[in-house]
């Protein structure tokens, strides 16, 4: 259920509602927008006669979801969520964010050129592998902390923020002190157990979509996140398993404004591994952004074809500055800035 209070409801009249529906036995996610403060209760609101809270002070309306996501749902925020970070940089909103490195974080020298090179463009976040879930088990696996370390100092070097995938709820402690975002990869959406933990970390979250996630199950697995008290999620297009074998997966570019339209979280287009084609990359970041994104993440390596992991993806820092160009020229035919 949602309860929308009144603009002017006072904190008392808010506190009495919060009160009678804690009474009523759903938990209580609360949310303040620009001029009135929402309430979503979570839990057995199906019989619950919704009249008893409409008539108490301060309330505005008073209407069940029917979605079987409560928190991530356009109601609970109409005005959309906009992920802040340390530095001023935000997803969502008018801006377009960027998020550009490699795949895989390999050594010092790789990682202050990309940094260096990714914020001379206009990036904003440096991305980087340290705990690689490969489908196969010879692959390079990733440096672990030690990789983390170096992403840092690089970042940090260059006015960056940081962004790295965590596999396990064991990690998430050693990673809090060297990322700004967790990444959710695309195998560990529907980990529930890690989903919830991150729902108590209180540090923003980016997670993908499933191989072969339906939109549904992306918001319902936000959900859990959500539902742990961290609303700061970033949802992310990355390709989906489909029929075709022309590319390594099937970007659902639809994907951006119909989770818009059902979400207030911010969504992230990634091309890279939604094509799994260098040629591919741009055309796909262009049309993300033409989309509606919120934010781009992008692959890119001082030696691309060198890369240790997910070369044939992987943009040349002069083939990412030519990008941004174009993505910014976009950005400001839809109304936004990059």
């Amino acid at each position: 259920m949602i309860v929308a209070m009144q603009e002017k409801a006072t904190e008392d009249q808010i506190d009495a509602v919060i009160d009678a529906m804690v009474e009523a036995g759903v938990n209580v996610h609360r949310t303040t927008g620009a001029t009135q403060s929402i309430l979503a209760g979570v839990g057995p609101t199906a019989n619950l006669d919704l009249t008893k809270f409409e008539l108490l002070p301060g309330v505005l309306y008073v209407h069940r979801i029917s979605s079987p996501y409560k928190l991530a749902g356009r109601v609970f925020r109409p005005e959309g969520t906009v992920v802040e970070f340390r530095n001023g940089v935000k997803v969502g909103g008018e801006h377009v964010a960027v998020m550009a490195g490699p795949c895989s974080i390999e050594n010092r020298e790789q990682m202050f050129e990309t940094a260096a090179r990714v914020k001379a463009s206009g990036a904003g976040f440096l991305r980087g592998g340290a705990f690689k879930p490969r489908s196969s088990p010879y692959a390079f696996q990733g440096m672990g902390i030690p990789g983390l370390k170096l992403m840092r100092e690089a970042a940090d070097a260059h006015g960056l923020l940081t962004v790295s995938e965590v596999m396990e709820i064991s990690q998430i402690e050693p990673m809090l002190p060297y990322i700004d975002l967790f990444q959710v990869g695309a195998r560990n959406m529907q980990n529930f157990n890690l989903l919830r933990e991150l729902g108590q970390a209180r540090k923003p979250v980016l997670l993908k979509r499933g191989i072969a996630a339906t939109i549904e199950e992306l918001l319902l697995s936000s959900e859990y996140i959500m539902a742990g008290g961290n609303y700061d999620v970033i949802l992310c297009e990355r390709g989906i398993r489909t029929y075709e074998t022309a590319t390594r997966n099937t970007m659902d570019i639809s994907a951006i404004p119909v989770v818009h339209k059902l979400s207030h979280l911010p969504i992230v287009g990634d091309p890279s591994h939604g094509t799994g084609r260098r040629d591919l990359v741009g055309p796909m970041a262009r049309a993300a952004v033409a989309a509606g994104a919120d934010a781009i993440l992008v692959e890119v390596h001082p030696n691309a074809d060198k890369a240790a992991s997910d070369a044939a993806q992987t943009l040349y820092l002069e083939q990412f500055e030519a990008l941004m160009g174009e993505l910014k020229v976009i950005a400001t035919a839809v109304g936004r800035t990059l």
